[in-house]
């Protein structure tokens, strides 16, 4: 349990440091007189930093271990943070936001990785949905810190915040957060001894002795951390369909996350009711993860992420019907959050169990990384189709067809692995 509240206060900083260059963006526009169309680059870049630092982080972590790339990443986005809260103008800011993002992208999927380790087998996919819905929770307390700091220190406040919490954290995890007894005994020799202490304290009624010897049951036990092994032997065709969900889930996800406020507010939802109503997309995603984690662990894991990738694209259609009374369109929000953000964020546990240990946090973060750009496509489509003069139903209909090619890949790889033995995935320490 203690690495499930270390690793949630992990995403619960990455959520908070990820959003809050986003409240902070209209007290910027006003204090440096910068148009809020130029502030585009800025929302985003972000973005494009977590896709490179999740691209980087999961072969480093394969090859020298989880704990210290989580510490590296908690010291490097903190520091960025830190810095930004100095910055002068809006190109340094940018550069800044992008080096933040590096440590953010490294942040998350080892931190799944490394719950995932760690979390008995029959509740895994729930464990790391819990430990993941620290994300929501962080990016919804940004908007509370900015909104009680800024009047009174001003938007530098935010960042300071944001840079300092990491850094403590990061010297909390570099004493007492445990390795992945997995990667231990995959790298062997004297990390044994390692492995006897942290087993002895997680069951002091373990019988370690001297000459104990740790082994995992994967095939191929050389410790390698590369993206070609991703596609090795039978792991390339669920590679394919995993990045494929992640990267379509996303594209619907950031689209609604960045622009139904917006969308609803040029249909003739007054503003203050467009926020409310768009706020019930991110309270829907964070019950959906806990919902869809639990059916995983008690259902076929492949089935219920499929399932609630289907049963959003149909709320997303039923959204576009644009309801004309404002309980029946939250009520629709809250559910294609709850569906759609329950099966992004069940991913992450379902790719954790897919791959063996050698190769765990590259496949995770591959994923991740690759998803982030989806989620780049998505905050630029809406964009894109509003010029084009597309309406709220046009935009918020065309979402259904990505949420449904998410649910055909996760159905793929469903059967796929069904008709022939899966990769074997390490069970984690525990029962």
């Amino acid at each position: 349990m203690a690495v499930l509240g270390l690793c949630f206060l992990v995403i619960f900083l990455d959520g908070f440091d990820t959003a809050a260059v986003g409240f902070v963006a209209p007290a910027l526009s006003a204090a440096w007189k910068v148009p809020p169309p130029e502030m585009k680059q800025l929302l985003t870049v972000g973005f494009l930093g977590l896709a490179v630092g999740s691209l980087a982080a999961g072969p480093i972590a394969d090859r020298f271990g989880r704990k210290w790339v989580l510490v590296g990443a908690l010291a490097a986005f903190g520091g960025f943070s830190l810095a930004s809260a100095g910055a002068s103008d809006l190109t340094g800011l940018t550069a800044l936001r992008f080096l933040t993002g590096l440590g953010l992208g490294a942040a998350m999927p080892n931190a799944t990785t490394l719950t995932a380790e760690y979390c008995p087998k029959r509740r895994r996919a729930l464990l790391v949905t819990l430990m993941f819905s620290g994300f929501t929770l962080g990016s919804a307390g940004g908007g509370f810190v900015a909104a009680g700091l800024m009047p009174h220190f001003g938007w530098q406040s935010v960042f300071v915040v944001g840079g300092l919490a990491p850094l403590v954290l990061a010297l909390v995890l570099a004493a007492v957060l445990p390795e992945s007894l997995q990667f231990l005994a995959l790298r062997g020799g004297a990390r044994q001894q390692v492995m006897a202490r942290l087993l002895g304290r997680i069951d002091p009624t373990l019988a370690i002795g001297p000459q104990t010897r740790f082994v995992i049951s994967d095939r191929g036990n050389e410790t390698r951390g590369s993206v070609g092994l991703l596609f090795e032997e039978s792991l390339g065709v669920g590679t394919v369909a995993l990045w494929t969900a992640f990267f379509m889930g996303l594209v619907v996800v950031y689209l609604l996350t960045s622009w139904l406020p917006t969308l609803m507010s040029t249909s003739g939802v007054g503003i203050e009711k467009a926020a409310l109503v768009g706020a019930m997309f991110q309270l829907g995603g964070t019950l959906g993860a806990l919902a869809v984690g639990w059916c995983m662990d008690r259902l076929s894991p492949h089935l219920s992420v499929a399932a609630s990738y289907l049963l959003g694209a149909a709320m997303l259609l039923v959204l576009a019907g644009e309801p004309s009374n404002v309980l029946v369109l939250g009520g629709a929000v809250f559910f294609a959050g709850f569906f759609m953000s329950g099966a992004q964020t069940s991913l992450q546990p379902l790719a954790a169990i897919f791959y063996p240990t050698r190769g765990r946090a590259t496949g995770v973060s591959w994923m991740v990384g690759i998803g982030r750009f989806g989620a780049i496509l998505g905050a630029y489509l809406g964009g894109v189709l509003l010029g084009l003069g597309a309406g709220f139903q046009t935009i918020i209909g065309v979402l259904a067809l990505p949420a449904a090619i998410a649910a055909v890949a996760v159905l793929l790889k469903h059967w796929r692995y069904a008709e022939s033995a899966p990769p074997p995935a390490v069970s984690p320490i525990g029962k």
